[in-house]
């Protein structure tokens, strides 16, 4: 989503402007009402996917050591009944990934130190880096399922997952201490120590710098995997010391028909998959009961706006909701807590509840601003959405069970509005990564668009 940042805004200003010899969106002509519609929905749609790679598949040897509790599939190779490749959840869709990953597991495989992962959001690079940590924590393991379950739930010592401490930015802290520092130390239990770090993109030149280090002379034991959706701003230093692992986004009917296989009604199930912009983690959270009222919550809050009710204060509802989504990580790392500290020498008790207070904390952060981000992407689409039906182009919209809804918010609105709503939108989105206080940044926001609406 923040792809569709200050780059792609420039260039929507410019093809979304208003059209030669017209005064408005409503007496532009179909062409380029059709041209404006497709510049605003670029500001969210997702960016396309990147150029095929035409790759052979390794035959691996299958993995023996690990149960089908795994969630790992064993898939017969087409060329052979007689040797197998090995997929991890996330990767089924893509085979770059499914080639280079399946040839690193064990017990055959050979493993790099270092991996970045690079897809959008949702497109399974998250699923995906957590079955592999499992794969390789799990081998030599006495009870593969014990340690494959508790990598799942986020609560296995040699599992190092590393988060934003703001909303975007990974900072010098989320790194020397988490990661720098704690790769060095042997592994508590498994055979290995594993360290996920999220939006690579956005690390500052300090922490690029001290992850250098343990890139260039990584300890035997350590394996880091590093996410990205925007592998271009990704340090050329950092990049090229990783093996990259290349996700593509999921069509809407994929996400849409594996919503319904989770028991999700039909309806439901294609209009988060509609919302989702090819990320089915995200299509998941707003099919569950939380995401439907966060849903809600939202599209209240980008019509206030537009009716004039922003003394109302709709944020308030929002910010609650996203207090209360970091509680669950919470108490799920807390009842791995007790079952880790049993597995651990005395001696490293102390170093494993240091360890464990700093992930309940990141958890906790990471719950709260990634509900509050969701929510701001949903305002910014409601917008998007609007401006597409006021440029002539309804069936760009994204929101199509919400149609009538829209309809009457665009009524003899100017196109041109709602692209500079969805700027406002992102903006905040943005400023809410360098740690500007949640509440007065929504309330700001909510007072710029309602007079920008009324203006």
């Amino acid at each position: 989503m923040r792809s569709a940042g200050s780059a792609t805004s420039a260039r929507t200003r410019s093809a979304a402007s208003t059209p030669p010899g017209s005064r408005s969106s409503s007496g532009a002509t179909p062409c380029s009402r059709r041209r404006a519609a497709s510049a605003i929905a670029s500001v969210l749609l997702p960016a396309p996917s990147m150029p095929s790679i035409v790759i052979r598949r390794p035959r691996v040897k299958a993995l023996s050591t690990l149960p089908r509790a795994a969630g790992v599939a064993r898939v017969r190779s087409p060329s052979s009944s007689m040797n197998e490749t090995v997929t991890l959840p996330g990767t089924e869709s893509h085979p770059h990934a499914r080639a280079v990953l399946g040839a690193a597991l064990p017990p055959g495989g050979s493993p790099s130190h270092a991996y970045l992962f690079c897809g959008p959001a949702g497109s399974g690079k998250r699923t995906a880096a957590r079955a592999f940590a499992g794969a390789l924590l799990a081998d030599g393991a006495p009870d593969p399922a014990s340690v494959l379950a508790r990598v799942q739930r986020g609560s296995h010592p040699d599992l190092t997952w590393v988060v934003p401490s703001g909303a975007h930015d990974l900072l010098t802290g989320d790194i020397a201490e988490p990661v720098v520092a704690a790769a060095p130390h042997t592994p508590f239990e498994a055979r290995r120590r594993v360290f996920v770090i999220e939006r690579a993109d956005t690390m500052n030149e300090e922490a690029a710098n001290r992850l250098l280090k343990t890139l260039e002379e990584p300890p035997r034991h350590a394996h880091l995997v590093l996410l990205t959706e925007r592998p271009g701003d990704v340090r050329p230093t950092i990049a090229s010391r990783c093996q990259a692992v290349r996700f593509d986004p999921r069509p809407a009917q994929e996400i849409a028909a594996r919503l319904e296989r989770d028991g999700v009604d039909a309806e439901l199930a294609a209009a988060c998959a509609a919302l989702a912009l090819g990320d089915l983690q995200r299509a998941r959270r707003l099919a569950a009961p939380a995401g439907v009222r966060l849903r809600a919550l939202a599209e209240r809050f980008a019509r206030a706006p537009l009716a004039g009710s922003v003394d109302e204060r709709p944020w308030r509802e929002l910010l609650e909701l996203a207090r209360m989504a970091g509680e669950p990580a919470v108490a799920e790392l807390e009842r791995g807590r007790d079952d880790a500290l049993e597995l651990v020498a005395r001696r490293d008790r102390r170093r494993l509840e240091t360890e464990h207070g700093e992930r309940v904390r990141r958890a906790r952060r990471r719950a709260q601003t990634e509900t509050l981000d969701l929510a701001l992407a949903l305002i910014a689409l409601w917008y998007r959405d609007l401006g597409c039906i006021a440029f002539g182009a309804p069936e760009l919209v994204a929101h199509a069970d919400r149609r009538a809804e829209l309809q009457a918010d665009a009524a003899d609105r100017d196109g041109r509005v709602a692209r500079r709503a969805v700027e406002l939108v992102e903006e905040t989105r943005r400023r809410l990564s360098v740690n500007v206080t949640e509440e007065l940044a929504c309330e700001a926001l909510a007072f710029r668009l309602e007079e920008l609406w009324s203006s």
